[in-house]
């Protein structure tokens, strides 16, 4: 049987329609700071620049307290402003292509925007509900456990697109306007689909209005970045976003890290364990978290365990490891370890006081677990992604 579709109240569609024509060439507000809104509307001749500022602030309420998507909603605004801006601007939101929802409430959305499609997972716990959210349409990176890097990199993701979907997911779950307790999303992992270290701007500025106290208002204790170990640009992740770090590490040896994470072989794991150690605002209460997928006969042994452990240690670092059972793709190199092993590879982290939880895989099902996410669009040629500027 399919898949059902998720019922997505209010303002959401789950219908692939393109956008109205009339929407064609409007500048989005969604990914805009308050100064640049306030820049868009002296630059429109909407309002002068100290008028500017009050207008940005009004706007930025209505979107990211209230959750609007049209002008017409903004009842604090004279009627023929609402219309001015309607003629200039747009409040975006990615179009829903589809959305699935796996037997333990794991929720997927197949997205698009500009063309190209991208997906992101919603993960609901008893204590928690936690948005994964995609920072790039494919992968470069080509790590070989992951059904993402099977595709080819299309382009970086636009602040506005990253915001617009946690801004979508808050849509589906009913969040506005936006809460003083009692949320169904409280984190965010920068871990869907893409290298968010490789379209760092557009991250970092994305993040700053997610986190924004006037706004969405999600601390930063509550998200966490993950990289495969773009080593150049981890300080200034830690020193311009200042989230919690997930590293995707998966082996101990070169030789093994280098054919699953070929990043590896650029920056190997001396470099990036340094890097891990010199990560600004990392210590015993705010620990870099290190993410190993379980591969059968491959990095699941006591002795890789052991190494794990005295790298950790030879770079005293404040450390949690997580422990990822392999998710099943089509096509896939691997295997999943064995239950017993994965308990035995965690026992051993544990008794050196590092912790090291085994993740329950979620969404398996919709293909929604992590490795597993891949769009429609890596059949659309790539186009040349400048990395940032170190």
């Amino acid at each position: 049987m399919p898949t059902p579709l998720i019922p997505i109240p209010g303002l959401v569609d789950p219908v692939p329609v393109r956008r109205a024509a009339a929407e064609a060439g409007l500048r989005d507000l969604v990914g805009l700071s308050r100064a640049a809104i306030a820049e868009a509307l002296v630059e429109t001749d909407l309002a002068d620049p100290k008028a500017a500022r009050m207008r940005a602030r009004q706007l930025w309420g209505w979107i990211y307290t209230r959750g609007a998507t049209s002008f017409e909603a903004m009842t604090d605004l004279a009627r023929p402003f609402r219309g001015a801006l309607a003629r200039h601007f747009r409040i975006g939101r990615p179009e829903v292509v589809e959305a699935r929802a796996s037997v333990d409430g794991t929720r997927k959305w197949l997205l698009r925007s500009g063309g190209d499609t991208y997906e992101m997972v919603f993960i609901p716990e008893a204590d928690r509900g936690t948005l994964c959210v995609s920072s790039q349409v494919g992968c470069s990176l080509n790590c070989r456990f992951c059904h993402t890097g099977t595709m080819r990199l299309v382009r970086n993701l636009t602040a506005g697109e990253i915001v617009g979907q946690v801004l979508l997911a808050r849509d589906a779950l009913g969040e506005w306007p936006s809460p003083a307790g009692g949320r169904l999303l409280t984190n965010i992992v920068m871990m869907g689909m893409g290298e968010p270290l490789y379209n760092f701007e557009n991250v970092r500025d994305a993040l700053a209005i997610v986190m924004d106290g006037e706004g969405l208002a999600l601390s930063k204790r509550r998200i966490t970045l993950s990289t495969a170990g773009v080593v150049p640009m981890m300080a200034r992740a830690g020193l311009e976003i200042g989230v919690n770090l997930a590293v995707s590490l998966h082996a101990v040896s070169k030789e093994v890290r280098d054919e699953i994470v070929p990043l590896n072989r650029k920056y190997g794991i001396p470099e990036l364990l340094a890097a891990c150690a010199a990560y600004p605002g990392a210590h015993n209460a705010r620990r870099i978290t290190f993410e190993y997928v379980m591969l059968k006969g491959r990095n699941d042994s006591e002795a890789d365990a052991r190494e794990l452990v005295r790298l950790l240690r030879a770079y005293r670092l404040p450390a949690k490891v997580n422990l990822i059972p392999f998710n099943p793709w089509p096509g896939a190199p691997y295997e999943c370890s064995e239950d017993q092993t994965i308990a035995r590879f965690s026992e051993i982290i544990y008794a050196a006081g590092i912790s090291a939880p085994i993740r329950r895989p979620r969404g398996r099902d919709i293909m929604a677990a992590c490795g597993q996410l891949k769009s429609t669009s890596e059949g659309r040629v790539a186009r040349p992604v400048r990395a940032a500027s170190v």
